[in-house]
């Protein structure tokens, strides 16, 4: 286990400006903006800033201000941070992202679990960076699935002497978190996910009957729209990540582009409620390590293996929470889970520690304050 620091050669900096002036843009098509994609106009505003506005020095010097380490499990280097509390009686809690995300997503909850007012509220933090994502590469070969990845951190977990702690996820984080649960589940006290798929909601869309509330039909008809106009990604990432890759790892415009146009689809409100330092930091990780492929497999895995379909029944407790823009029913979340908290959010999206960081860290206080 070595300690580590984000420190980027500047000719890597010098080299990405250069390539941001020097971008060829698509020329718009018709229709209203974002219909069919990332308008021309936001993305070249976005990208100028990138080039000339944005200071990764200023990124990276917050990063650094949390403790890193890459170690090896199972052949793969595993990046993560690791945050003690400053309280003794802290709950150790692994915090997993998803794609397109990366340990990022976390800066702004950090503080607010670690040290909070109340010390019985408090959690040492491990954070790690999911395999093929950022630090946490190359890929140490194939086979690098949900199960393998939650084998893995309960190994990171073990290593850094926690016998007893939590996780929680979102998005693919939400399915990991559940894996470790039924994996280990005699030191893991407790999930807390948001932003739920596998597991949580159905796998296809279907027609609700009486029984449904309105929520339960407005998140089923996300789920139609989002089988029907938002999954082309997947489908790509699931099936050739290493055709995609080449675009993404040459042209900072274009892995921008990938990335951003998730933020705008999947979190709450107009436009892309998101800091644009903090989502630029986020593309970084994916840029500056050339992750672009080695993060989209991660999808030709899921897609490979048994897709996100769940066997067996949790029998962690576990706690969802459901912002305005996740699709996850608590009756099919029940099927393969010990749901013990259900919290309903009528604000806030996909990316919720970015989105209302607030509300993640209270319901995350709250769901594990009866199991620790």
């Amino acid at each position: 286990m070595e300690s580590f620091r984000f420190d980027v050669p500047q000719p890597v900096l010098d080299d990405l400006t250069d390539r941001l002036t020097r971008t060829r843009w698509a020329a718009p098509l018709p229709g209203p903006d974002w219909q069919r994609g990332v308008p021309p106009a936001y993305l070249a505003d976005l990208a100028a800033y990138w080039a000339d506005g944005y200071d990764w020095r200023t990124a990276e010097a917050e990063l650094n201000t949390h403790p890193q380490f890459l170690t090896s499990i199972d052949g793969q280097p595993i990046h993560f941070l690791h945050v003690p509390s400053p309280h003794p009686d802290a709950l150790p809690l692994l915090l997993v992202h998803g794609w397109p995300g990366s340990v990022v997503e976390f800066l702004d909850v950090i503080d607010p679990l670690t040290d909070p007012d109340d010390p019985a509220d408090a959690f040492s933090l491990v954070v790690p960076s999911l395999p093929g994502f950022g630090p946490s590469s190359p890929l140490a070969g194939a086979g690098w699935n949900i199960d393998r990845i939650a084998s893995a951190f309960a190994t990171l977990m073990r290593t850094l002497g926690y016998d007893r702690y939590g996780a929680q996820g979102g998005d693919f984080g939400a399915v990991i978190t559940p894996a470790l649960g039924r994996l280990d589940a005699e030191h893991v006290v407790g999930v807390h996910v948001n932003a739920a798929t596998g597991g949580f909601m159905p796998t296809r869309p279907l027609d609700p009957d009486d029984s449904f509330s309105d929520v339960e039909k407005e998140r089923l008809e996300r789920l139609r729209y989002y089988h029907r106009e938002g999954n082309g990604y997947f489908k790509q990432q699931g099936t050739r990540p290493q055709t995609l890759a080449y675009g993404l790892t040459d042209s900072p415009a274009g892995q921008l582009a990938w990335i951003v146009e998730k933020f705008y689809e999947w979190s709450h409100g107009d436009g892309v409620p998101v800091d644009r330092d903090r989502l630029l930091t986020n593309v970084m990780l994916y840029w500056l390590t050339g992750t672009a492929g080695s993060s989209a497999n991660l999808y030709y895995e899921v897609l490979h293996s048994r897709g996100l379909r769940v066997t067996g029944r949790s029998p962690v407790p576990t706690g969802v929470a459901v912002f305005a823009e996740d699709m996850a029913i608590r009756r099919y979340a029940e099927a393969a889970n010990t749901v013990v908290r259900w919290t309903d959010f009528d604000t806030g999206g996909h990316f919720a520690a970015l989105e209302v960081p607030g509300l993640l860290v209270e319901d995350v206080r709250e769901f594990f304050r009866g199991l620790r």
